[in-house]
């Protein structure tokens, strides 16, 4: 291995140890809480050398976040279309949505991070380095209005009100688990498919629904305005 390809191994594993630091920090103490000096000190750096990675804490968590978009979608996209095929259309939306709860369980740092701690940035302002989520997410919202348009769903539908009906639902159960809320007895994996099932349905015999939609290129995690947090 030559000095140049050393470097680039030695220079990608401090990065790695930064973003593993910064992943537990954030999840355990809360962002708003947690200084580049204290990611630092967790792996034994000077504040000075995580500025030659990150520019700011904001770009750690960026950072992170486009991780867990990665994972939350995963690399097995050809074996999820493998799966699908063949499928009826809501079984097909089953599926995809499933994935969004199974993340919970997988990956509960990632999750806890992107869409529980409300002073973590807002994805949008990373607008371009997220473009890939965008188009998945607007390729979920295509197998939705697919369900509308085949009258699986009623015509009334917004496709992306159901995309957010489905979603929050689904975040809901993954919370509760999370949280350890539930009672004695609850079962969180039960419950989350009981919430997938019950609101399908309850779409296929629903009349016009309250909630709207504006089209603000807006990310799964974007509730509310939140505070800045630098």
């Amino acid at each position: 291995m030559g000095i140049k390809e050393r470097q680039e191994r030695d220079r990608e594993a401090v990065r790695r140890a930064i973003l593993d630091a910064a992943r537990e920090l954030f999840v355990t103490e809360g962002y708003r809480n947690v200084s580049i000096r204290k990611i630092a000190e967790k792996i034994e750096y000077s504040p000075a050398a995580l500025y030659g990675y990150f520019p700011s804490k904001d770009d750690i968590f960026y950072a992170l976040a486009e991780e867990g978009f990665r994972l939350l979608h995963g690399a097995d996209t050809v074996t999820l279309d493998e799966q699908l095929a063949g499928l009826e259309p809501l079984d097909r939306l089953t599926a995809i949505f499933w994935r969004l709860y199974e993340f919970s369980r997988q990956q509960p740092q990632y999750f806890e991070l992107m869409f529980i701690d409300r002073s973590v940035p807002r994805i949008s302002q990373g607008y371009e380095r997220f473009a890939f989520a965008r188009e998945l997410r607007t390729a979920l919202i295509g197998q939705i209005q697919s369900c509308i348009d085949s009258g699986v769903l009623p015509s009334h539908l917004n496709a992306n009100v159901v995309f957010r009906l489905l979603t929050m639902g689904l975040l809901g159960a993954a919370m509760m688990r999370l949280s350890e809320r539930l009672g004695r007895g609850e079962n969180a994996d039960t419950l989350a498919r009981d919430v997938l099932a019950v609101t399908l349905r309850g779409l296929q015999t629903s009349g016009p629904l309250e909630s709207t939609f504006v089209d603000v290129e807006c990310l799964p995690d974007e509730s509310p305005a939140t505070e800045k947090v630098s």
